[in-house]
């Protein structure tokens, strides 16, 4: 039974008046670069189409209107680790016993990216599913990320914040539980599975990473060297922002966190191009869900932090990427995501027992595609509970 100390507190956060304020006052008075005619998307973010979006964010979007749908979400923090970790906490709406799942978020984002598929996962039968798929779902923030404090030092890697996680899912009374995330958050549910094989019941991902192999490019298969050589490409054509996070963030930090536009230019770049949108951002997301994550960062100032953690992610060693998942493992491969796994890689570290490549939806599939993703889970979640 965790003390008093440990108690979760419930969390309803609430921007203040001069915070917006000061949001939309610097939104107006962005100094806009200039671009080449016609450039479109092709060199970052369309200058034109950012400048719709910072007008919309300054005279339309209403933050307290999302700020409270957020805050309709079962919301509290808890220090773990020394840290004030924020999380949602929603119980599953059934007499059934239902199976304890942390969903674990990457980058750009928060717990933002779970936030429509919740409800979805905690009652099923009120969408049209079987209320024995019920879930007790746990999103936490990754500590610099959203609404969880910022580590003070050293940033934290996803072998210690899948720790920090297994210890939450401990306060909440979990024992035995899933896991599932993607991006930054695929390597937090993979180190829970790898360090708690006698929790963790099975774990659930939408990727596998960016390929890093220890061994010798001959022991890999064509289809395995395909995809290494793709990601090598990928990373040449689209890497520029990773290379910024793992070396120098601080650099990028000083303006982002300061320049509203900036930080709008930097992540909406990347949900349009990670996404299964056909170029068209919107078809994803609308202009308010593009604001309120982007909101989200500039409100908790965690662009730094969150760019810091790629710098620790590149440090972990390699024989920590060498070791294989035997519990069950699970993935859905949504088609508009980066850089594919093949199936050879999958079961070489892994022990797979479902992949899955559900027709539509990106990098962040749980809240491009939610009701596709949710279904994921439960098929399967289904023979572990």
């Amino acid at each position: 039974m965790p003390d008093a100390s440990t108690q979760p507190e419930p969390f309803r956060p609430r921007a203040t008046t001069a915070a917006l304020e000061d949001l939309r006052a610097r939104l107006r008075r962005t100094r806009w670069p200039d671009a080449p005619e016609d450039c479109g998307w092709a060199l970052g973010t369309d200058v034109d189409y950012l400048r719709e979006l910072v007008d919309y964010w300054a005279e339309e979007f209403d933050w307290p209107a999302q700020e409270a749908a957020l805050n309709a979400l079962p919301r509290f923090r808890v220090p773990i680790g020394g840290l004030g970790i924020h999380f949602v906490h929603s119980r599953a709406n059934s007499d059934i016993a239902a199976l304890p799942l942390i969903l674990s978020h990457g980058w750009p984002d928060s717990f933002w990216r779970y936030s429509k598929v919740v409800s979805l996962l905690t009652d099923p039968g009120r969408y049209g599913g079987d209320p024995a798929d019920a879930f007790d779902v746990v999103v936490p923030d990754v500590p610099g990320f959203g609404y969880s404090d910022r580590p003070p030092g050293a940033p934290l890697d996803s072998v210690a914040v899948a720790g920090l996680f297994a210890e939450l899912m401990g306060v909440l009374g979990y024992e035995r539980f899933g896991a599932a995330g993607g991006d930054i958050g695929s390597h937090v549910s993979r180190y829970l599975a790898l360090d708690n094989p006698h929790r963790v019941v099975a774990v659930h991902r939408t990727d596998a990473g960016l390929p890093l192999y220890p061994g010798a490019p001959t022991n890999l298969t064509p289809s395995e060297q395909e995809w290494v050589d793709g990601a090598v490409a990928w990373g040449q054509s689209e890497g520029a922002y990773a290379a910024i996070h793992r070396t120098k963030p601080q650099t990028a930090a000083v303006g982002l966190n300061d320049s509203p536009a900036g930080l709008a230019a930097w992540i909406v770049e990347k949900l349009r191009a990670w996404s299964d949108c056909d170029g068209d951002v919107e078809r994803a997301f609308s202009k308010d869900e593009i604001l309120t994550n982007i909101t989200i960062y500039w409100l908790t100032e965690t662009i730094g932090s969150s760019m810091r953690m790629y710098r620790a992610n590149g440090a972990i060693q390699p024989e920590k990427y060498a070791r294989r998942v035997q519990v069950p493992s699970g993935f859905s491969l949504f088609p508009g995501d980066v850089v594919l796994p093949p199936r050879e890689w999958l079961d070489r570290t892994a022990n797979v027992t479902r992949v899955s490549e559900p027709a539509r939806g990106g990098h962040f599939a749980p809240f491009e595609e939610p009701e596709l993703y949710a279904q994921e889970l439960r098929e399967f979640f289904r023979p572990y509970r």
